[in-house]
């Protein structure tokens, strides 16, 4: 049974790759990356389960971490232009 679900997890890191290739936006090529990450942490789950490894989940947890804040300094890279931005209006006087 967990062959067939790391089976299925590689089924759906090909089509995460395919969407990340061809998105017309650069949110669908985000999302996708995203995407592809969280299938990742799947498939090391499974495979450390397949294994008898427990500290696959370690490096999965860990990973998962990177992706969220990867996603989100892309995200806000793309919005602002730079990392550097606190949030506050360019406009706004004190």
């Amino acid at each position: 049974m967990f062959t067939i679900a790391a089976i299925a997890i590689t089924v759906a890191h090909i089509f995460a790759v395919v969407r990340a290739l061809k998105g017309p936006t650069v949110f669908d090529r985000v999302l996708a990356a995203n995407t592809i990450g969280t299938a990742a942490i799947m498939l090391l789950a499974v495979v450390g389960f397949l294994t008898g490894r427990p500290e696959f989940l370690d490096i999965g947890i860990t990973y998962g971490l990177l992706n969220l804040i990867g996603t989100l300094a892309v995200l806000k890279f793309w919005r602002h232009g730079d990392l550097a931005h606190d949030g506050e209006e360019e406009g706004a006087q004190s």
